[in-house]
Parts: structure tokens; C-alpha cells; sequence
């Protein structure tokens, strides 16, 4: 943008002026807009000539007080030039500020990122969620992975994030780190957040996501039906290790339990419930909601089993949970051996729960949300589409029964 530029040197006499030297002042003009700094020298008003801003004489301290004034005039031209190079809005204020050595520190997205991550990482317990946590210290990985790939930069000033920084994120998260669509706009959206914290800043002006749409694909869930339920459970496992995660994910499938959930769940965590029997009741790690789930035989048996496991008495826990890494390794292991055509992970325990164990065999699908510790029954009924079988089967008999007529 162009921009009307003009430099004054003048003096300006005190109110109560009478007599003597004055101070010389420097005014900056841009657009019509003034900004005046004291340059931090005076003259007698008697040789100062104001249509050429500088004193009149030929005199020692007359042509040191000309240079002086003289450098001054160069250094701001070159704060003008730095501004303009570095595409900075050029006002009469910002160019007295450049010129002064004042300007704002120059934030910058990593700085504000890795800031934001050791603030969340110190309200882990009280405000936030580990995984939360770690969530956003793999989108800040992401994050500087893709300056240095696009950019070859460590770090990149904010202002600088526009939509075009947006797209070529999303490009990267897709092509070079291979992220389906619903992990890309996750990494999009937790990185949004970096972003609104520069927009309530003031730190950028313009939002980048403004024409970004980005939408979450509905995805079918993978589950085991009842055969691969039983193929599972009468199978012989090769090694120890290998049965302890059988029966873990076994144990999930049929209480619907997420990964950290079992990985925290202690004998005080079942408790007998409004019928008499054992209940698991547990806040979830996730959204800090209550659930609360009936145990199943099946479920009680794999728990039984574990009651004079070593490690279990040693750390407290009801069950030898691995990293999630290592059980979801393991799991493939088990699903290759069983003869299981399935990408299962541990995951996979929770949508089984929610629909070969509970909703195909006909519990309410609101009880089956209380269950799971949804926050809303939308959610649940995103496994509505299976509940198709179940419709299916209903109507097989619903038809014998009017062919019977």
C-alpha cells in the first residue's frame, strides 16, 4: 500500500516562553496522520530557520547540531524502508516507534504455541486430560514438521498465518504424514485454537480459517459380531502376553470400557448396584462423566481371572494393561491368528459393546448411551446405521407371524 511520507524538524517554544534556547521537535507525517518525538536538542529561535528545518551559522556547534539533526532524518527514512520490507502497516506512530526502537516484540506461532501447551500441561488434573495434553504436543510436532518442509523456517512470525498457510497445512497433514480426513481436521482444529488465541491478542488481524471449511466424514464403525466374539475367546493363545490382552479386549467388549478407562479401573472402581450385583462405576477420563455398567458374566469370569495376577497386586490395578501402542500390536497379532479380517484395535472393544453385546440384542439405545458415558445420545446414535440387522431380524419374524394369518 502506498504511502504519503514527510519529515519536519521544527522548534516548539514553551507556553511561558520568554527568552533563550528552545527544543527542537521532529514531526512525522503519513497520510495526513502526525506523530512528533523530541529530538533531544535546542537552538536559539534567532538562528533556527523553519522553512529548511535546521540553524543558521557557520559555527562549531551549529554544523554538530545540523549533522545531528541530519542523522536523525536518515534513521528514520531507514525505519520506513525495514517497515516496508518486512510488509508492516506504515503509520505516522509505527514509523516513530521503528525510529525510537520501540516497536511491539514481533510474536511468532511457535513461541505461542509451545506457551499455550506449558499452560495446559500445568492444569493436567485440574482443567485438563492427559491425552488432551498430548494431543496438542503432537499438533505442535505437526506443526513444526510443516515449517520446516514448507518453509525450511524453525519458527514463522504470526502475522504471517493467512489461508493460503492454512491449505498448504492441510496438503501436508494428508500427503507427507498421511493423516485420513478426520485426523487432519482434528490436527486443523486443535491448531485453531493457537489461532484464535492470536486473534483475541490482537497479534493477527484476520482469521486464516474464515474460508477454510473443513468437515468431518461420517465413517463406518469396524466391530466383531458374536461368531468373531466366541472365534476370539475359545482360541488358544500362543504366549501369556498374548492372553492377557485377549481377555482385556474381551473384558471391554463387554462392558464397553475405552482404553484408559481399563488401564485406571480399581477394585473400588465395582461396587454393587441398585439390583444387587456388581456394577463398574467410574468417572470417564475423557469427558469426566459418569458411567455406570452392570457386569455381565462373561465379564466377571475374565476379572476373576486376574485377581492373583502379580503385576495387578503390585500396581493395584484390576488387569496388566500394556501401552496402547503395544495392545493395539498385539491385537493385530491376535486377529491375524484367530483368522479375523478386521483393522481392530483396541478401540474396535467399545463399538462392540455398543452393538453386538447391547443394542443388537435390544437394550435401549438410552440406556446403552448411559452406559457408555456419552455426554449426548448423539453420539450413540451414530452406531444407529447397524442397528439395520437388528431391523432386519425383527421384521423376518414380524413377517412369519403375518404369513401365519
Amino acid at each position: 500500500m502506498k504511502t504519503n511520507f514527510s519529515l519536519l524538524f521544527y522548534m516548539k517554544k514553551p507556553k511561558n516562553y520568554q527568552k533563550g534556547v528552545a527544543p527542537i521537535y521532529l514531526r512525522i507525517t503519513v497520510n495526513g496522520n502526525r506523530s512528533e518525538v523530541t529530538t533531544g536538542r535546542s537552538c536559539d529561535p534567532s538562528r533556527w530557520n523553519a522553512r529548511v528545518g535546521r540553524a543558521n551559522g557557520n559555527k562549531e556547534e551549529i554544523k554538530t547540531l545540523n549533522t545531528f539533526l541530519d542523522h536523525l532524518q536518515i534513521k528514520v527514512y531507514e525505519a520506513h524502508g525495514l517497515l516496508m520490507e518486512a510488509d508492516e502497516m506504515i503509520t505516522a506512530e509505527t514509523l516513530r516507534n521503528k525510529f525510537q526502537g520501540k516497536m511491539e516484540k514481533c510474536m511468532t506461532l511457535i513461541e505461542v504455541f509451545k506457551d499455550h501447551n506449558l499452560k495446559m500441561e500445568s492444569l493436567i488434573g485440574s482443567e485438563f486430560k492427559k491425552g488432551t495434553a498430548e494431543r496438542y504436543r503432537t499438533s505442535l510436532k505437526h506443526t513444526i514438521d510443516f515449517l520446516t518442509w514448507k518453509y525450511d523456517l524453525i519458527d514463522i512470525e504470526i502475522k504471517k498465518v493467512d489461508y493460503t498457510f492454512i491449505s498448504e497445512y492441510d496438503y501436508y497433514l494428508r500427503s507427507v504424514r498421511k493423516c485420513a480426513n478426520n485426523s487432519a481436521v482434528k490436527y486443523l482444529k486443535n491448531f485453531g485454537k493457537i489461532i484464535r488465541i492470536c486473534l483475541s491478542n490482537g497479534w493477527l488481524k484476520i482469521d486464516p480459517f474464515l474460508n477454510y471449511k473443513p468437515k468431518v466424514k461420517k465413517v463406518d464403525r469396524v466391530y466383531l459380531n458374536t461368531e468373531e466374539i466366541l472365534l476370539m475367546t475359545n482360541k488358544k493363545m500362543a504366549t501369556e502376553r498374548l492372553t492377557h490382552v485377549r481377555d482385556i479386549f474381551l473384558f471391554c467388549c463387554y462392558t464397553g470400557l475405552s482404553y484408559i478407562d481399563v488401564k485406571n479401573l480399581r477394585g473400588i472402581d465395582i461396587v454393587n448396584g441398585i439390583d444387587g450385583e456388581k456394577w463398574i462405576s467410574i468417572k470417564r477420563e475423557k469427558t469426566n462423566t459418569p458411567a455406570r455398567i452392570p457386569l455381565l458374566p462373561m465379564a466377571s469370569t475374565l476379572l476373576n481371572r486376574y485377581q492373583e495376577n502379580r503385576i495387578c497386586l503390585n500396581t493395584g490395578m484390576l488387569f496388566p494393561v500394556l501401552s496402547n501402542q503395544k495392545m493395539n500390536s498385539y491385537l493385530k497379532e491376535i486377529a491375524d491368528f484367530c483368522g479375523i479380517d478386521k483393522p481392530i484395535t483396541f478401540h474396535i472393544a467399545r463399538h462392540t459393546f455398543a452393538t453386538t453385546v447391547t443394542l443388537l440384542n435390544g437394550i435401549p439405545i438410552e440406556s446403552v448411551s448411559k452406559m457408555l458415558g456419552h455426554t449426548n445420545i448423539q453420539t450413540t446414535q451414530h452406531y444407529s446405521k447397524i442397528l439395520d440387522i437388528k431391523v432386519g431380524a425383527d421384521m423376518a419374524l414380524l413377517k412369519k407371524k403375518y404369513a401365519a394369518i
